[in-house]
């Protein structure tokens, strides 16, 4: 909905659009992540703000927005697929998140969110170091960007990961999965004369001390989607 969202506030001269999403939402949003195996920024769930998106009730229980309305005669719009199984999310709210209050006991989804929270602290921080690493690291190639592996050697793997993910995507728009980033990371861990990897919209490659990242050819592009990726010799 954000387009329509946005669209709107553009016609109205809106400064701000609010959004409903409570506590449980966090929760709900967390869950999925740890079940997906993600990074730091995916537990951190949904965040509090985005643009002109604020979310001023994720701190709040939806059973307490829902008796707010009520005590106040309101009839609030709820998103139909918030009640259909298909989503995952609703799987979690209606199935997961009801055994885990009780069976570990009332708060489970209260301290999910505040993982959440605590996640996206250390997520800020970490992009904050990918940030300043970028700046000292990377530099332009011909016909595509490099990354001088030494400097990025000496950076812990959380570190390495980000930049190696953050290149690909900034400059290619390719999204990494963490098999590509161990994939690629490897060229600077455990070089032994690895070949080019083609990896989701891009070709990596070990020249000398510098790490290349290039737009993936057509043909690339077609043989890492069925994977057949040139292997590692």
């Amino acid at each position: 909905f954000s387009p329509l969202l946005e669209a709107a506030a553009d016609e109205t001269g809106a400064a701000a659009i609010l959004t409903a999403h409570t506590r449980d939402d966090q929760a709900e949003q967390v869950l999925l992540g740890l079940s997906r195996g993600s990074g730091t920024r995916s537990i951190a769930g949904i965040p509090p703000r985005r643009g002109r998106i604020l979310r001023p009730l994720l701190g709040v229980p939806r059973a307490s927005t829902e008796a707010a309305c009520a005590a106040q005669g309101l009839d609030p719009w709820t998103d139909p697929q918030n009640a259909d199984p298909a989503f995952a999310r609703v799987r979690a709210r209606i199935s997961v998140l009801p055994v885990l209050e009780r069976e570990l006991g009332p708060g489970a989804a209260a301290a999910l969110a505040r993982s959440a929270e605590q996640a996206r602290e250390d997520a800020d921080a970490l992009d904050g170091m990918v940030d300043e690493c970028i700046e000292e690291l990377v530099e332009f190639a011909e016909a595509g960007i490099a990354v001088l592996i030494p400097a990025l050697a000496a950076n812990p793997a959380a570190i390495r990961h980000r930049v190696i993910r953050r290149v690909a995507r900034d400059e290619f728009g390719a999204l990494l999965s963490r098999t590509h980033t161990l994939e690629i990371d490897r060229l600077i861990t455990e070089w032994r004369g690895q070949g080019p990897l083609t990896v989701p919209g891009a070709t990596v490659v070990r020249a000398g001390e510098r790490l290349v990242f290039t737009a993936a050819t057509p043909f690339e592009r077609e043989q890492e989607s069925h994977g057949r990726v040139p292997p590692r010799r």
